[in-house]
């Protein structure tokens, strides 16, 4: 197999410089007749270079603040190259290029602030690969892809994956040519990360921004347990372009392993799936393929331990599986089997694949095909891979929306059915009805109307009727309208707290302090109070200030309006019911009185207005005890609508910087 610098499928530096020999024979265009052309190879940009900044569009001198990482000896940012400016390595194009970089870079940053400003708390279908894919892309943000635009001239990460006892550490010592990583019939054998690299970059690796979230110790400790750390290894027989990170076994019987090795694939320029001939239909091989084929790696494949009889077949299988799957296109190695000796396997069976390597990070250009292929792949993949974690968002916004419909229907019932006890007069028992027969049945009611004329003379007393009855009625309205409002408040909580209940999410909302929601909160009674006491001053006003009398009755008689704002209020609540009778034989029927006085028009405005605003104070009551359950939805943390539009409008900007 010769050692062809790409990838199948990609330009290779040797096709990217006979194109631009070629090109050159033509006459050049001046620098700046096409602002928004892209040259081939741009595979960062995706806007006109050379529109009109807008808006608080970044000068040059701050994206290239952003940029500013301290490359190894030798490295080449990619940032002064047609690769990202598009225009060659002109003063201007490097310019641009700064600019295009830190506006790629700021979209980056808010795609990945954005996406660890929710959580996906609810147990819904899907839920658990949701926040896998979450995680996935939060992590290779920040391991991978911000790193490497920021620096994007360091050396080539390779990265062999595999299962366990498939030989990656033996295949990393036989490319080092010694023994930097350990092997052994104990499984697993590679307990921490091991990456060599050549000396002039040890320094950048130890202290750069590639894996963050990772620790770092300087080799050699190849049999040392470092847990989570990178453990640096420095070998001349690499060259300088070329990064070689031996990853734990993805089906490792450790948890932390198959964590370690995801990582790390996202983390890869290229990633290098290592398996043999014996375990290479395993259903774990093909998981991990996928993923890095979802996560827009290059993938590379090493079948070791191929049959010197069976070998062709086995291949020829395996290719057939690699396009079935979709990553046809990868670039593949075979190494017979064959003995090992040292922890290293005879030179010759490696050929191919050292080649490759070699030829790729000796090879500016093409390394840097390679490593903007897959930079690109990765960014393309947001395009699925973001919205796809938005639906996933939608639905939990959809669970949480239903739960907050609950919370509406429980206090719109309530509603509902305190506004029609204050019309058939289920109020008018009890204490209300005791002083309202009270008043009504002594006289009162009679002396509260003026009856003018020269043999009419009264007493300001008979006249004004007894204030104590008056004020006694007033009270006993004002106690059994807010002891209904209360015992409708209380059923609305009781019934949110059971339909939680029963909704299948709503056990993660009641597992906090929802759980002690049951109830109507202890400040509402002292609310429903003032409400109740204003809406019988409003009537009261309605009657002053609306209440014109007929011009005939006018003429007869005046009124205590004090007294007939609660005959309104009993119409009010009384209204469609029979008459209320009183003792001694008396009926008093407060429509038809208030019918006589105010006539039927001038009745019904009234009336529709101390009705409108008694519901309206209810509501807003009802408003209020709603708030809490909106409360306790968002300390559940359960995302809101907002999430999932703010998703979109990341990977949008993410696009536009492009």
């Amino acid at each position: 197999m010769s050692g062809a610098v790409g990838v199948p499928g990609r330009r290779s530096g040797e096709d990217v410089a006979a194109e631009e020999t070629a090109s050159s024979a033509e006459p050049a265009a001046p620098a700046d007749t096409e602002p928004g052309a892209k040259e081939p190879g741009d595979a960062t940009s995706g806007d006109k270079e050379d529109a009109p900044a807008t808006g608080d569009t970044p000068q040059p001198q701050d994206a290239s603040a952003e940029q500013e990482q301290p490359l190894p000896p030798g490295a080449v940012d990619l940032s002064q190259t047609k690769a990202l400016s598009g225009r060659g390595a002109s003063s201007p194009a490097r310019r641009r290029g700064a600019v295009r970089q830190g506006e790629l870079t700021r979209a980056l940053r808010a795609l990945r602030d954005q996406l660890g400003a929710f959580e996906l708390v609810l147990d819904v279908p899907g839920v658990e690969e949701a926040r896998e894919a979450r995680l996935d892309i939060r992590n290779q943000l920040d391991d991978y892809v911000l790193p490497r635009i920021q620096a994007a001239g360091t050396p080539m990460l390779v990265v062999l994956g595999g299962s366990t006892g498939a030989g990656k550490s033996t295949l990393v010592n036989t490319l080092v040519g010694s023994r930097v990583s350990a092997t052994g019939v104990l499984r697993p054998t590679t307990s921490s990360p091991i990456l060599v690299c050549h000396p002039d970059h040890a320094q950048w690796f130890l202290e750069g921004p590639l894996l963050p979230g990772m620790g770092r110790v300087p080799g050699p400790a190849p049999d040392a347990i470092a847990g989570d750390q990178l453990v640096i290894i420095s070998s001349d027989a690499l060259p300088p372009g070329l990064a070689l990170l031996d990853s734990p076994d993805f089906d490792s019987v450790f948890e932390d392993h198959y964590e370690f090795a995801t990582k790390l694939m996202a983390a890869a320029d290229v990633w290098l799936c290592v398996t043999t001939a014996a375990r290479y239909a395993d259903a774990m091989v093909w998981q991990m393929l996928q993923r890095a084929r979802d996560n827009g790696a290059t993938v590379g494949v090493v079948l070791s331990r191929v049959p010197q009889g069976a070998g062709a077949e086995v291949v020829d299988h395996f290719a057939e599986m690699l396009a079935e799957q979709g990553v046809g296109d990868a670039r593949r190695f075979t190494i017979p089997e064959t003995r090992v000796e040292e922890s290293r396997l005879p030179e010759e069976t490696i050929e191919d694949l050292r080649e490759w390597l070699v030829g790729v990070a000796e090879d500016a250009e093409g390394r840097h095909i390679v490593i903007e292929d897959t930079l690109a792949g990765v960014l393309d993949s947001f395009r699925t891979r973001v919205p796809e974690l938005a639906k996933h968002v939608e639905t939990q916004v959809e669970q949480r929306a239903e739960l907050a419909r609950l919370v509406e229907t429980a206090y719109s019932t309530a509603l509902a059915e305190l506004d029609e006890a204050t019309r058939n007069g289920s109020l008018l028992r009890g204490e209300v009805l005791a002083r309202w027969q009270d008043f009504a049945g002594t006289g009162d009611l009679l002396r509260s109307l003026h009856v003018r004329g020269r043999g009419a003379r009264r007493s300001n007393r008979r006249r004004k009727g007894n204030p104590t009855r008056v004020r006694a009625l007033k009270s006993a309205l004002r106690a059994g309208l807010e002891s209904l409002i209360q015992s409708s408040a209380e059923h609305a909580a009781e019934q949110v707290i059971a339909r939680w209940r029963e909704h299948p999410a709503g056990g993660h909302v009641l597992a906090g302090p929802a759980a002690d929601m049951g109830h109507a909160s202890p400040e509402l009674s002292r609310r429903i109070t003032r409400a109740v006491s204003a809406w019988q001053d409003h009537v009261h006003e309605l009657v002053r200030t609306e209440g014109v009398t007929k011009r005939s009755v006018a003429k007869l008689v005046s009124f205590d309006t004090e007294a007939l704002s609660l005959v309104l209020t009993i119409g009010l609540l009384g209204y469609g019911t029979s008459d209320v009778a009183v003792e001694g034989g008396t009926s008093a029927v407060p429509q038809r009185l208030l019918k006589a006085l105010f006539g039927a028009e001038s009745l019904r405005g009234m009336g529709a207005k101390a009705r409108a605003d008694l519901r309206s104070r209810i509501g807003m009551l009802f408003d209020e005890e709603a708030i809490r359950f909106g409360q306790a939805l968002d300390a559940a943390g359960i995302p809101d609508e907002t999430v999932p539009v703010q998703l979109y409008q990341a990977t949008y900007d993410l696009e536009v910087a492009r």
